[in-house]
């Protein structure tokens, strides 16, 4: 999804990739999917799989427990569509930690190939929406040890980034944490990419998915419309704040520059206040 990182860092996690393709016996092909920052690098593996490897420092790796991340997601309900997991592997070489996880290949493509926002309408059917729907209603009700969106990150980064206090409660459900463009296909859908699953506000997946629809206002009102049950609530605002939270913070980092004055738009419509970041130029 992301263009490839510079050449040390192309080296060394296509080294990395090379090794979880040998402790996996597997036989992998090019191209190579890069994720944020050269962090994870992903190929088919065979006919059937597709193998990702994802690199940690070593004094920021934690132990990856098995009710989270990818092969936590292995406990949610079939009816969630996913890849699977298969085989996982993990090895600490020069001061990183890498993860490969071995997955079914999904051969449809994503909506959004080449960034989470959405550029153009991608004409998805009713059916998709409500399977969309369901599938988040299904995973809300799935158990999670894990806070995806952490309070005290909320407390701390609304007042620097929407201009407002985080609210004294903060309603959860389990969410997928990361739903974008580039981590849905189109029909069937699929939710790729379930690194970061776990306890969100009620609203945040929802909330994220339409900032990120914000260039195209018929799919924005889409999201809106099918998720009205959750976003028109208070609790789910609170979550549409969070989403719109994380990326703004995004922004003041020189990131989405695109949709910049959408997402303080659409944030000071909820809250009454211009956020305090100021778009990059």
């Amino acid at each position: 999804m992301y263009s490839p990182p510079d050449d040390a860092t192309q080296d060394r996690m296509q080294a990395a990739h090379a090794e979880a393709a040998n402790r996996l016996a597997v036989t992998t092909s090019r191209p190579y999917a890069w994720g944020w920052n050269g962090r994870t690098i992903s190929s088919r593996a065979g006919t059937d799989h597709w193998l990702r490897v994802e690199a940690t420092p070593d004094d920021r790796a934690t132990v990856r427990l098995p009710h989270e991340g990818i092969p936590g997601a292995e406990h949610i309900p079939d009816s969630v569509r996913r890849p699977r997991l298969h085989a996982t592997v993990r090895w600490s070489k020069d001061g990183w930690a890498y993860d490969a996880d071995l997955l079914t290949h999904i051969p449809h493509p994503v909506v959004s190939p080449a960034t989470p926002e959405l550029h153009t309408d991608p004409g998805l059917t009713d059916g998709w929406w409500a399977e969309l729907h369901q599938a988040l209603h299904v995973l809300a009700g799935v158990p999670a040890q894990r806070e995806a969106v952490r309070t005290l990150w909320m407390r701390r980064s609304f007042p620097l980034f929407l201009g407002i206090d985080a609210p004294d409660r903060i309603e959860r459900v389990t969410g997928h944490g990361d739903l974008h463009w580039a981590n849905l296909t189109g029909n069937p859908l699929t939710i790729m990419d379930w690194e970061r699953w776990g306890s969100v506000p009620v609203g945040f997946d929802a909330g994220l998915l339409h900032a990120y629809s914000l260039r195209v206002p018929a799919v924005a009102a889409r999201v809106r419309e099918q998720f009205t049950d959750i976003l028109g609530t208070p609790s789910g605002r609170i979550g549409e704040l969070a989403a719109l939270c994380e990326l703004l913070q995004s922004v003041a980092r020189g990131e989405y520059a695109d949709i910049a004055e959408a997402l303080m738009g659409r944030a000071e419509l909820l809250t009454g206040r211009r956020p305090p970041v100021p778009p990059p130029r």
